[in-house]
């Protein structure tokens, strides 16, 4: 897979109207109204024609509703018909979905997949059916790509995303190891282990500080799902359990980062003093922590950008055009988040 950049300058100052939508504590609205699962886009608009069926995991995840509500307002601008599905975190349920968009007859799909592991279904699915279809947010395997012409991935290369955690704990003063004792101990909160996004994010946020030729402890590992209210139940539970013994927290998304923080600052420990906190997604309420010194950093996971690209990359299928083996995937670059650049991103 090749790397490429699919964020147009046009794209990327139609997404300027956007603002990052706020991080609740596991519940968020659909893309128009409280409508539990189905929301549909109104028609009209300049330059877009066609129906689109846009499945989404589920639409209680705070980045997938800040990426839904940035699909939604590119595609309602473009004058296409769209209808957001709400997977419920059900992979059946999502299955039916798909095939109801097909029933349909829409003329392309958007898919974030509720599990990676059902992508050659997916794909099986839409090829037989023969409708152009982007896949976003969780990414298959190049083989299973290639088994359809009219498909295509767009989303961010997760091994970035870790590397960049492990880049904010290297950039710390003492490097992450707070009690000098030439070790970093951490812990780490993981997203779904299923998700490849969880396990890159894992892998390379440590790999970063070995590469750097640092020794590090993993002192524990459990998955939060991607949950702020398992993050800081993991935190507390570790926090009880090692106490100062933990110099770095992990987390591979933001919203367990903020339940996690909640743990710490319980248990009266102050980060960037004697503890260190990541995450990645570069939400609003994320964006406030770094500001005010709570989160040591965070990487914009950039919805917007993906959105734009996901849009992009539709319209060449609906075009006509198909793609090659190896060629099918398209990144958008995360960014890495500091105290001192984080405004920029609020």
């Amino acid at each position: 897979m090749r790397l490429l950049r699919k964020v147009t300058a046009m794209a990327m100052a139609s997404m300027m109207v956007l603002s990052m939508a706020a991080c609740g504590g596991g519940s968020s609205a659909s893309a128009t109204t409280a409508a539990p699962a189905e929301t549909k886009a109104a028609e009209g608009g300049a330059s877009g024609s066609g129906t689109i069926g846009v499945c989404i995991y589920k639409f209680d995840d705070a980045f997938m509703t800040t990426y839904r509500n940035a699909l939604q307002e590119i595609l309602e601008g473009k004058g296409y018909t769209v209808t957001f599905m709400d997977g419920k975190n059900d992979q059946a349920e999502q299955n039916n979905q798909i095939n109801n968009f097909i029933a349909q007859e829409v003329d392309a799909l958007i898919i974030n997949p509720v599990m990676t592991s059902a992508a050659d279904q997916i794909i099986a699915t839409v090829k037989d059916a023969n409708i152009p279809t982007v896949l976003i947010n969780r990414e298959p395997t190049a083989d299973q790509m290639a088994a359809y012409d009219k498909l295509v991935y767009v989303g961010c290369d997760a091994r970035q995303s870790g590397t960049m955690q492990g880049e904010l704990i290297l950039d710390t003063p003492n490097k992450g190891d707070i009690n000098g004792d030439g070790v970093i101990s951490y812990i780490m909160i993981q997203g779904d282990p299923e998700n490849v996004d969880a396990q890159y994010r894992t892998e390379f946020s440590v790999k970063a500080l070995t590469d750097a030729g640092l020794a590090v402890k993993e002192l524990d590992l459990q998955r939060g799902d991607w949950d702020r209210n398992k993050g800081q139940e993991i935190a507390q539970n570790d926090l009880a359990k090692f106490g100062d013994e933990i110099e770095v927290v992990f987390c591979n998304n933001d919203d367990m980062a903020i339940g996690a923080l909640q743990a710490i600052q319980a248990a009266e420990r102050k980060v960037n003093e004697d503890i260190y906190l990541v995450g990645v997604d570069a939400l609003d309420a994320a964006l406030n922590e770094v500001v005010n010194g709570n989160m040591t950093g965070t990487v914009l996971n950039d919805a917007k950008g993906q959105a734009a690209g996901a849009v992009e990359a539709m319209e060449a299928l609906l075009g006509g055009k198909t793609y090659a083996a190896g060629e099918q995937s398209i990144y958008v670059d995360y960014v890495k988040v500091t105290p001192e650049n984080a405004a920029d991103f609020q």
